[in-house]
């Protein structure tokens, strides 16, 4: 097999497997309420593919600063969802994502273009959350309807994951590990929810998902950190398990103290 062909199937199987894996976790966070969904949505479960596939084609060094880059990005993912949140209460589908994902943009260009180190990325997400956390905490608790989805929204979201996967594997050394870290969180997961819940259970119930995802936001700020400090010393491999782990305690600890009557 020639290196191109060889190149096309290994991209195509990884795109499928990322894309299973979005839908089948996606889905089951949409049975079981707005908190689960919030937090699953929130975890790597769209990012952290993209990072292993990246980290068979690049070096430690590149995977820590990808982390380093998609920790910025993340303050952007924040204010996206944010914006979402507000506007869901009365305003349609159209005009809540065009006017998130347009805040999205414009700050992803600004953020891209500076240059920055750990200690300001972490200044810039202990401020953004700081805010946006309390903006959104009256708006967590809607009961979402159950529904059954249709295979247009697998199918959506397959296809927009497995894009994601393609265009940062195919373009990772063009793209350098500031570029790469910042698409591999890409909202794409927020984007296919938002969409698919708005016009099915209404804005309001919509935006309690995702009013819970900028508390899972929360935990993945501390999951790129991990990832940023540990791939480096300890290798690729190694920090992407901790980065994992780290992603999931979170959550598990937001849920564990909800249970237990603590606010969060």
């Amino acid at each position: 097999m020639s290196p191109d062909h060889y190149f096309v199937l290994t991209l195509i199987v990884r795109m499928a497997i990322t894309a299973a894996f979005v839908v089948g976790a996606t889905v089951t966070a949409e049975r079981v309420g707005p908190l689960l969904a919030g937090l699953v949505a929130t975890l790597p479960i769209g990012a952290g593919p993209v990072y292993v596939f990246l980290a068979l084609d690049h070096d430690a060094h590149f995977i820590a600063q990808g982390a380093l880059a998609s920790l910025v990005i993340n303050t952007v993912n924040v204010i996206f969802a944010v914006t979402y949140v507000r506007l869901a209460q009365t305003q349609s589908r159209a005009v809540s994502m065009s006017v998130g994902f347009l805040a999205w943009l414009v700050l992803a260009v600004v953020v891209h273009s500076a240059d920055w180190n750990f200690t300001a990325a972490a200044i810039i997400n202990v401020a953004v959350f700081s805010v946006c956390l309390v903006l959104v905490r009256p708006l967590r608790h809607v009961r979402v309807k159950g529904f059954r989805p249709r295979w247009t929204d697998l199918a959506l979201r397959a296809g927009l994951v497995a894009l994601l996967v393609g265009v940062v594997v195919t373009f990772s050394f063009q793209l350098g590990p500031a570029g790469s870290g910042m698409l591999a969180v890409f909202p794409v997961v927020l984007l296919s929810i938002m969409f698919i819940l708005h016009n099915r259970v209404g804005g309001p119930a919509s935006a309690a998902v995702m009013a819970n995802a900028v508390l899972g936001l929360v935990g993945f700020a501390f999951t790129c950190t991990v990832l940023h400090f540990t791939a480096g010393p300890f290798g690729s491999a190694i920090g992407l398990t901790l980065a994992l782990v780290t992603s999931v305690s979170w959550s598990f600890a937001v849920l564990l103290a909800r249970r237990h009557g603590i606010a969060v």
